[in-house]
C-alpha cells in the first residue's frame, strides 16, 4: 500500500521572486518533486504532443522497431529493454518510449535524431520541436529559481556554462494498461532517481506514479502523486523533480528522489522532458554547502561522463 502525497506548488507567475525561490528551496530539500503553475507552456500545443505520441504508439511494433534507439539514445525503446531498477526480478520494464534528443542550434539539416515519416506524421517533428523550446524556456525559469533558493546568483548556472548548449532529452512514454499474469509484480518504471539537473513531467492524468523520500528507509514508505491542474485555464501542471547532479552540486542538501510507476490496469501516457548540463560541465559541491564539519561527499565528475554511465547501465 502506498500513503498518499500533496506535493509543494509554486506558480511561476509569481512577481515575488525570493518567495517562490524560497518555495522551491523548502520543495528540494524536503520532496526533491513539487509541481509548478502558470508555467507557460500553452494547453494546446501540450494536447497536440500527447495525441502525437499517441497515434506513434498505435503503430505495429514492426514500424516502431524501424525507429529503434542507437547507440546515440534517440528513437524507439521497446517493452522489456530498460531496467531502470538493477535488483529487479524482471527482463525489464513494462514502458515503452521514443527519445529525441538536442537538435543542435535550432538546426533541422543537422539533426540526428530519428523521426516518423513526415507522409504519415506530417505535423510530428514540428510540434515536437515547439514542445521542447517552450519546455526548455520553463525549466530555464526554474533553474534560476533554484540558484536563487541556494543564495546564489539568479543566472549562476548560466554563468558557469552548464545551460551552454545543454544536454536535453524529450521522452515520450508509453504504459500499458493489461498485463499478463507472468508480468504480475513488474513496474512500468522501476525504482530509480533521475540522472541530471532537473526533469519536468506532464501526464496524462492516470495514476501510477510514486516517490520514495527516505532512500535509505526499510522498508521504504511509497507516495502516490496525484494530478493537478496547472493554472487557470486548467492546463495540466508540470511535475517537476530534481537529479543526481544536482543534489551532487549541493552536498546532498538537495536530494534527488526515488521514484517508479506501478501498473494500474489502465494505459498511461506521459511526456518527460530532461534539462541537463552542457556535457562538458564539471559538477562539484557548491562553497555555501559544505564546510569543515561537512566536506564534500562526491568528487568532482564531468557531467556527460556521468550521465553516459547511468543510461549505459540502464539497458541489457
Amino acid at each position: 500500500m502506498a500513503g498518499s502525497l500533496d506535493l509543494p506548488v509554486v506558480d511561476l507567475a509569481s512577481p515575488d521572486l525570493r518567495a517562490a525561490a524560497e518555495s522551491v528551496r523548502q520543495a528540494c530539500v524536503e520532496h526533491g518533486f513539487f509541481y509548478v503553475t502558470n508555467h507557460g507552456v500553452d494547453r494546446g500545443l501540450l494536447e497536440a504532443v500527447f495525441a502525437e505520441s499517441k497515434r506513434f504508439f498505435d503503430l505495429p511494433m514492426e514500424e516502431k522497431m524501424a525507429l529503434q534507439r542507437g547507440a546515440n539514445h534517440r528513437g524507439y525503446t521497446p517493452p522489456y529493454a530498460e531496467k531502470l531498477d538493477a535488483s529487479s526480478e524482471f527482463v525489464g520494464d513494462l514502458k515503452e518510449s521514443f527519445y529525441i534528443g538536442p537538435i543542435e542550434d535550432g538546426d533541422m539539416q543537422n539533426d540526428v535524431n530519428q523521426w516518423p515519416s513526415g507522409e504519415c506524421f506530417s505535423s510530428w517533428k514540428e510540434t515536437m520541436k515547439l514542445y521542447i523550446e517552450s519546455a526548455m524556456y520553463t525549466g530555464k525559469r526554474i533553474v534560476s529559481l533554484i540558484a536563487l533558493g541556494l543564495d546564489l546568483d539568479i543566472e549562476f548556472f548560466q554563468k558557469i556554462g552548464a545551460l551552454d548548449c545543454p544536454s536535453t532529452f524529450l521522452r515520450l512514454l508509453h504504459y500499458p494498461g493489461e498485463v499478463s499474469e507472468s508480468d504480475s509484480g513488474n513496474y512500468g518504471a522501476s525504482a530509480h532517481s533521475d540522472y541530471g539537473l532537473i526533469t519536468l513531467l506532464v501526464t496524462d492524468g492516470t495514476p501510477g506514479l510514486q516517490i520514495c523520500r527516505e532512500k535509505d528507509r526499510n522498508p521504504q514508505l511509497w507516495e502516490d502523486v496525484h494530478h493537478v491542474d496547472g493554472s487557470y485555464v486548467a492546463c495540466r501542471a508540470l511535475i517537476v523533480n530534481i537529479g543526481d547532479l544536482l543534489e551532487r552540486w549541493t552536498n546532498c542538501v538537495f536530494r534527488s528522489t526515488l521514484h517508479r510507476v506501478v501498473a494500474v490496469g489502465k494505459e498511461r501516457y506521459s511526456i518527460a522532458f530532461f534539462l541537463d548540463p552542457n556535457p562538458d560541465t564539471v559538477v562539484r559541491c557548491l562553497e555555501s554547502c559544505c564546510s569543515e564539519a561537512c566536506p564534500p561527499r562526491f568528487p568532482p565528475i564531468r557531467s556527460g561522463n556521468y550521465i553516459a554511465g547511468r543510461i549505459n547501465s540502464t539497458y541489457k
